[in-house]
């Protein structure tokens, strides 16, 4: 059930949130640059899966658990800031690499497998998430028809749609940069710590923020 009476309003305000580049999204580009397209589409996978997995506790009463625990909404937000910066300080560590290594690094299941499981991972702990989650979407449900919580999900899925098809053009676009980016070295090498550069930064932005009202 999808409440249509702010519908439009409801779309141009997730895209708007969703464009606005995070966790995700700097992660994502990060790995198109320095594995790939393969790799930036299986981080993608990766972050939605995440973001529906915060949908489903979101919609069993998790949000309700966040809006009163200040301590459970920070403990989530520290572990994906913690997790950002140890992935931005790895980047860094491995730039190094030759481009072909990380081409054929790429193309290993392995590989592909752990990018999936990092990008979950940082989709899961994305703060942005649960905001939009918890904080936008309830905002958009329309109470007199009932069924809030099928409406919350039904909004959710909305948001875990647009999010899906907004990274898969970042993960289309790193990759193709990736091969401009390949044909020198240190054009790879110098993207990849700035990709884990920003990792860094935006985990310690998340870390001393804190929770906004």
């Amino acid at each position: 059930m999808v409440p249509t009476g702010h519908l439009a309003a409801f779309l141009v305000t997730v895209y708007v949130l969703i464009l606005v580049p995070g966790p995700s999204v700097v992660f994502t580009v990060s790995r198109g640059v320095s594995l790939g397209r393969r790799a930036a589409l299986a981080t993608v996978a990766g972050n939605t899966a995440g973001l529906a997995l915060q949908l489903v506790l979101v919609v069993l009463g998790l949000g309700a658990v966040l809006a009163r625990s200040d301590v459970i909404y920070r403990t989530l937000e520290l572990i994906g800031a913690a997790y950002l910066m140890f992935l931005g300080f790895r980047t860094i560590r491995e730039r190094g690499r030759p481009s072909a290594e990380i081409v054929s690094a790429a193309a290993e299941p392995r590989s592909l497998a752990t990018t999936v499981r990092e990008g979950m991972t940082v989709g899961f702990t994305n703060p942005k998430g649960l905001i939009i989650f918890t904080a936008i979407v309830p905002d958009f449900i329309d109470r007199s028809q009932g069924h809030t919580s099928l409406q919350l999900l039904s909004l959710g899925l909305i948001v875990v749609l647009v999010a899906l098809v907004s990274d898969s053009s970042w993960a289309i676009a790193s990759g193709s940069a990736r091969k401009w980016f390949g044909r020198s070295p240190r054009r790879l090498e110098r993207m990849g710590t700035a990709g884990g550069v920003s990792m860094i930064g935006l985990g310690v932005f998340l870390a001393l923020t804190g929770r906004r009202s």
